[in-house]
């Protein structure tokens, strides 16, 4: 159950209009790192957590803020759009003729569409949309993404912030800049505690570590005879799982296998030499035998 209070978690209140940067701020609220992704991201990690206690508190808090700071990006947005598009037109014909064939550098759809509201868009119009969200289930990994989200969102709320000389605007922005801040340390700190509760091994994911190849692991492939990547640390020293790192100058295959599949099915007709034979044409009974056949080494590999 989600509970709303009739106020905003921070003051929303520009000095005066301005419908260009209305349309730059859209970036903040639907764009692929904007307030309506971290929102989305987290809300669907926190019902996906199936860690009962404090990690899910923690994720559904955060959510639930994230929920009040598209409110106020919103709201921040409507005020931005007051009086537009006639009065913004306006000015912008008399300051600058270029503008003005856009409308003044207003977003049409916010006149348009919403009738002078914000949109769950970018700042270039491209819809939001779920794609943008990463929700897998592990914490560990879930974490690691949210604190790219949360530096992404930060850095594009920096750059807006220095395009206005709006005090209001402005006062908003440093509000939401310091929970960026916040932010990043706290999904960080909560790959700590992952550690520190065994819940994990390391802070790097690691399921069916024994299956991998271990001498992959460990081991930098450069594939530029120039290259200086060498010199990094990522390339010398122990590893991050106290493995000392091998560094492989002008990196060569580890195999003859050539990159080329089968010979295509003859009904398909995609162009084909015949050097790799005579491909196999597909039919429905042949689908049909291969579904079986998947059914049959399936049962074998549990049996085994």
């Amino acid at each position: 159950m989600f509970k709303h209070v009739d106020h905003l978690q921070f003051q929303a209140k520009p000095e005066k209009p301005d419908a260009l940067l209305a349309a730059k701020m859209q970036e903040l609220v639907g764009g692929q790192f904007g307030e309506m992704t971290v929102m989305m991201q987290y809300l669907w990690q926190g019902w996906n957590c199936r860690v009962p206690g404090k990690y899910k508190d923690m994720i559904m808090d955060i959510a639930t803020e994230e929920i009040g700071h598209v409110e106020m990006l919103t709201t921040m947005l409507a005020r931005l759009l007051e009086g537009a598009p006639s009065e913004t037109t306006e000015k912008a014909v008399a300051a600058n003729p270029v503008l003005a064939a856009v409308i003044g550098g207003m977003n049409p759809q916010h006149a348009i569409v919403t009738g002078g509201g914000a949109l769950p868009r970018d700042a270039a119009g491209v819809p939001w949309n779920t794609g943008y969200i990463i929700a897998s289930g592990n914490l560990l990994t879930d974490f690691r993404s949210n604190v790219a989200a949360e530096a992404q969102s930060r850095l594009m709320t920096s750059r807006v912030y220095n395009m206005t000389d709006d005090r209001g605007v402005k006062d908003m922005l440093q509000f939401n800049l310091a929970r960026d801040t916040y932010h990043q340390q706290q999904w960080l700190l909560g790959i700590e505690q992952l550690i520190a509760d065994g819940l994990v091994d390391s802070g790097i994911e690691q399921s069916n570590a024994d299956e991998e190849k271990d001498f992959a692991r460990r081991t930098f492939y450069s594939f530029d005879p120039a290259s200086t990547a060498g010199e990094g640390r990522w390339a010398q020293g122990t590893s991050l799982l106290g493995e000392e790192i091998e560094y492989v100058p002008d990196a060569q295959p580890l195999t003859d296998d050539r990159p080329l599949g089968p010979a295509p099915d003859p009904k398909l007709y995609a162009t084909y030499d015949g050097s790799m034979g005579k491909g196999k044409p597909g039919t429905g009974g042949a689908a049909h035998a291969q579904g079986v056949a998947n059914v049959v080494n399936k049962i074998k590999g549990a049996l085994d």
